[in-house]
């Protein structure tokens, strides 16, 4: 079975579950997963009785209505948005739910980030950027990574001036993939790019490139540099964290990733997460961080964004406050 036969199985699943159950599988996925799913559901139409029941045999359950399936735009609005949030299912909506205007691009989801990033880097940086802007921030990244130095700055700058793409731009892009653009040119501008976009892939492109770039913008224009890096959220911002939100954080957090993760840390962060353990579980993470050999930079960065990406998801829930990104503190 392919990856793609796979996905579509899995949404036809979700179509038979229903909103409440669907939005409940959802959310213990990632975004990635969760765009593929979505864009899945949003394609099918009318799936015949023989196919949901086929789906749901390999699950081991049976279908007991003789209607077909098919998803429209308020389910995958609701189900999305019970799962994820309004802010965090809007991202993810405004790609799925505008068209079929980036089905060219849809297919470099699928290809790893050398190949993205030989098919894209001869095209002009304005074109990349709104490439990159549609796809996961951590698989731009990637290819980004791969770009010349020049080519990353400017393209990074380009994704954090980005207002939305109009149709004929969406055209361009497809065009530039070798792909047919299907559907209206009527559709309504899409949300992508912006500040925030931007912060999100450079967090995570790595610290060298990350501070490069940034430079790089801030020649260009010192306060959207500035707007950039409040929208950041790094590893040493947990010291920023309070008390509750880091408590809430180390229940989700893996100790053995929490090592590997501190080995990098800076002080001021290793004593606020030491701060909020237990006496106990504090003194054995000190002797294991006392233990720990050496540790790749690259297995400490890996570690650090996943916890990163778990921090992200408990502010986005409202576990959390995250503060350093443009948010208000309390004290």
């Amino acid at each position: 079975m392919s990856a793609e036969d796979g996905v579509e199985r899995g949404a036809t699943l979700l179509l038979s579950l229903g909103e409440d159950h669907a939005a409940e599988v959802l959310k213990f996925l990632g975004p990635r997963e969760v765009h593929k799913l979505g864009l899945a559901m949003a394609g099918l139409k009318n799936i015949p009785r023989d196919r949901v029941e086929a789906v749901l045999d390999q699950f081991g359950a049976a279908t007991s209505t003789g209607a077909g399936l098919g998803a429209d735009e308020e389910f995958i609005r609701s189900t999305l948005t019970k799962a994820l949030g309004a802010e965090r299912a809007s991202h993810i909506l405004s790609r799925i739910l505008s068209g079929t205007e980036t089905a060219g691009i849809e297919g470099l989801k699928w290809m790893d980030a050398s190949t993205v990033a030989d098919l894209v880097k001869n095209e002009h940086p304005q074109i990349i950027a709104t490439i990159l802007a549609h796809l996961e921030f951590d698989q731009s990244a990637d290819v980004m990574k791969l770009f010349t130095e020049r080519l990353r700055n400017d393209v990074a700058l380009r994704i954090a001036t980005l207002d939305g793409v109009q149709p004929f731009a969406l055209s361009e892009l497809n065009d530039a993939l070798a792909r047919v653009l299907s559907g209206s040119q009527k559709v309504r501008k899409t949300a992508i790019g912006g500040v925030k976009a931007a912060a999100e892939i450079l967090g995570f492109i790595g610290t060298q490139n990350e501070a490069t770039i940034l430079e790089a913008v801030r020649e260009y224009d010192p306060d959207l540099a500035q707007k950039i890096m409040d929208e950041m959220f790094v590893f040493e911002n947990l010291a920023d964290l309070d008390d509750r939100s880091i408590q809430t954080l180390l229940r989700e957090v893996q100790s053995d990733s929490l090592v590997i993760a501190l080995k990098g840390a800076s002080e001021t962060v290793r004593e606020r997460i030491f701060k909020n353990m237990s006496q106990r579980a504090g003194e054995m993470l000190r002797e294991d961080l006392e233990a720990k050999g050496p540790v790749r930079v690259s297995e400490v960065e890996t570690e650090q964004k996943e916890i990163l990406k778990t921090a992200r998801r408990l502010s986005e829930e409202g576990q959390i406050m995250m503060a350093g990104k443009g948010d208000e503190q309390f004290l």
